[in-house]
């Protein structure tokens, strides 16, 4: 605290600002360091088209897993009808002797969010390291 004396008031007492800003400034640069490293979501694979000119490959094709949810509330891996307890057992069998831990999933437009959310909850716990979307309009090569 600062004071200054002098006068016919008596002594009067200012306060000193000087260490509160470089608290601040400090407090300030910190927050500016640590803002980037924070994750934000989830990381999304998007499974990218492929070009016209080029046939698709069919090793791939029968490698790739792709789990659907269907606007009635069905659950199907690669066109097979499934049901929701019965997701997590079988991508567990599924991936059982892969490397690569790579599926999909795939939601129909009336579908709501929770359900695909809930899909990738059970495909992250049968193991599935990552998990891609599949949009319409990839589905369609745009």
């Amino acid at each position: 605290m600062g004071m200054a004396v002098g006068g016919s008031k008596g002594s009067m007492s200012e306060p000193n600002i000087v260490p509160l800003i470089d608290v601040l400034l400090v407090l300030i640069i910190i927050f500016m360091v640590i803002t980037p490293t924070i994750p934000q979501g989830l990381d999304a694979l998007v499974p990218q088209p492929t070009p016209p000119n080029q046939k698709q490959d069919d090793t791939l094709l029968a490698k790739t897993i792709v789990v659907q949810v269907t606007s009635n509330g069905k659950v199907m891996i690669n066109q097979d009808d499934t049901t929701w307890d019965a997701l997590g057992p079988r991508l567990e069998d599924i991936f059982k002797q892969r490397a690569e831990k790579v599926a999909f999933v795939k939601g129909d437009d009336a579908v709501e969010f929770a359900q695909v959310a809930r899909a990738i909850d059970i495909m992250r716990g049968a193991g599935i390291d990552n998990v891609g979307l599949i949009t319409a309009k990839i589905e369609a090569g745009q």
